[in-house]
């Protein structure tokens, strides 16, 4: 279970990740005051930074669902644990891919997130009943 923790963690700390990628590669000096504002006008690295931060928000939920109704549900610790960090491996390949405009290999990693939590939802479902 702590191996599932510890990615927990490591989801919630991606977006704030890839932000400072898409800040630290802005072409102007970062606007505190109008940060969504500031981060529309950006292009190339900094933008796709910005998309891969929005995209880890939106993942981010499926993940922590996944996580703990396997818990919940008792799942075994292997699967808890294997499927929790074949997530991470798969979100940081994601926003890799995303850095370097690799749109194809992009969409395999994120359908192969996704798959993990479904996985774990099936799973929680199955030792549920």
């Amino acid at each position: 279970m702590a191996v599932a923790f510890w990615c927990l963690l490591v989801a919630v700390l991606m977006p704030p990740g890839f932000a400072a990628i898409a800040k630290a590669t802005a072409s102007e000096r970062y606007n505190n005051r109008a940060p969504r504002e500031f981060l529309e006008k950006q292009s190339g690295l900094s933008r796709r930074a910005d998309w891969a931060q929005r995209n880890s928000f939106e993942a981010l939920p499926g993940f922590l669902a996944g996580v703990f109704a396997a818990i919940a549900a008792g799942v075994g610790g292997h699967w808890l644990a294997g499927l929790s960090l074949a997530f991470i491996a798969a979100r940081v390949l994601y926003g890799v891919c995303y850095l370097k405009d690799w749109a194809s290999a992009r969409t395999l990693c994120w359908f192969a997130g996704f798959a993990c939590c479904l996985w774990l939802l099936v799973l929680a479902a199955l030792a549920a009943a």
